[in-house]
């Protein structure tokens, strides 16, 4: 009797820890990077659990074979996130082999992730895609007909000037209609320095045309930049107000403001060293890819008018909506500065670009408004001991990573899908 009972009692044992352990894995969640790795990068996935999770042994199989490629342990993470008490990571990065592949874990299986030396091709190709669908005016937009064809019907902020001014062209900002010289010159000036960055990587021409498209789109803001420049020392800053948002999903081209469209004119420190930044950048490029020395005189010249009253001018322009407003001018001062330096060759630039980026100081953050590295990289070219602004940077991200379940090096904000590319793009530099 005695026997038989050890026996149920046995038999119970191993039924309830195999039904707990089936609990266990019935709670839990993979989450690895759908876009993929590649070969060389660091591989890592999170498991959220409810319960903990006694077994930590996962595998990964080749999707298409279903053969063992990897197989390691996973450590807890002291980490909560939302529901789940319960999180680990895994490291694969030893696994390199091209190709498409599942994580298994106690019959769990992951959504499928690729491994490959490719695979940022299509989404490099979908934003170039994207640049085009943000087309205004008469651009060649994608998905939509030529749009606000009278931007702007008159000025706000400059009395001496009655009347609209041409500022077609451009990008809109969002999925408004609005258009923002800060949120376009930022993004020219990172199409343009990626192709500085790399021009045989970022020099791919797929609509075969003898223009990089980077460099194609960038012209696009350069194009509008030159047009906001309406006056030698005057600045548009914002083309439509706030009753854009007030209007209601429809295409551009039906815009029921597109008769109605005022730009305003605003000036600060920060508007004239990202203009500044620009405008030189594109003149070296322009002069030496494309020997269109014209054009690239003018873009200089409008750089170097702008720089040359950045002394008379408040410290922070102000926007009409409220949006994209700088609380600093230094590190975008600093990169007009250096880039002027860089293509003129003048010392008062780099003596300039020195002063204000030592003033700027880390920023510990990135965001359109907060590229202070921008400036350190470019100018520890020159002079190495503003490396330490980036490293500082770094510093600060790799401590936030520490105590993140996703190694997110900076919190969730607004626009936090491009501080991450920063804290990325600052990694790389």
């Amino acid at each position: 009797m005695k026997r038989l009972t050890r026996n149920i009692f046995f038999i119970l044992s191993i039924l309830i820890a195999g039904n707990l352990l089936a609990q266990n894995y019935k709670n839990l969640y993979i989450r690895v990077n759908q876009v993929g790795f590649l070969p060389s990068d660091l591989k890592t996935a999170v498991i959220f659990s409810k319960r903990p999770i006694n077994k930590q042994n996962f595998t990964i199989v080749n999707e298409k074979s279903g053969r063992v490629v990897f197989s390691g342990k996973f450590e807890k993470k002291v980490d909560t996130y939302g529901n789940f008490n319960f999180n680990y990571t895994i490291d694969f990065s030893k696994l390199k082999t091209d190709g498409q592949y599942n994580i298994l874990i106690g019959g769990k299986k992951s959504y499928p992730f690729k491994i490959g030396r490719m695979i940022y091709n299509n989404v490099v190709d979908t934003l170039m895609l994207f640049f085009r669908e943000q087309r205004c005016g008469p651009t060649h937009p994608f998905l939509h007909k030529a749009c606000h064809l009278w931007d702007v019907v008159r000025l706000i902020g400059d009395p001496s000037h009655p009347g609209g001014v041409d500022v077609t062209g451009g990008w809109h900002d969002a999925g408004d209609y609005i258009k923002f010289l800060s949120t376009t010159g930022f993004t020219t000036y990172m199409l343009m320095f990626a192709y500085e960055f790399d021009p045989v990587k970022f020099g791919f021409d797929n609509n075969h045309n003898g223009v990089p498209d980077i460099l194609e789109e960038a012209k696009i803001g350069l194009d509008w930049m030159l047009k906001a420049n309406y006056s030698k020392y005057k600045l548009i800053t914002q083309v439509q107000d706030l009753r854009d948002h007030e209007v209601g999903w429809r295409m551009p081209s039906n815009d029921t403001l597109r008769y109605d469209r005022p730009g305003f004119v605003g000036m600060g420190k920060n508007q004239i060293g990202l203009f500044a930044a620009v405008m030189s950048m594109a003149s070296r490029i322009w002069s030496k890819k494309f020997k269109s020395y014209k054009l690239a005189n003018k873009y200089l010249n409008a750089a170097e008018n702008l720089y040359s009253i950045r002394n008379n001018v408040p410290n922070i322009d102000s926007s009409e909506s409220g949006f994209y407003q700088d609380k600093t001018f230094l590190g975008k001062l600093a990169l007009g500065a250096i880039e002027l330096y860089i293509t003129t060759h003048k010392k008062s630039y780099l003596s300039d670009a020195e002063m204000y980026a030592d003033s700027a100081g880390s920023d510990f953050w990135w965001s359109w408004g907060n590229i202070n590295s921008l400036a350190d990289y470019r100018i520890a070219e020159f002079a190495p001991r503003f490396k330490k602004y980036i490293y500082q940077n770094l510093k600060s991200f790799n401590t936030r990573m520490d105590s993140s379940v996703f190694r997110e090096g900076l919190p969730y904000s607004w626009g936090t899908t491009n501080s991450f590319l920063g804290v990325a793009l600052q990694s790389i530099l």
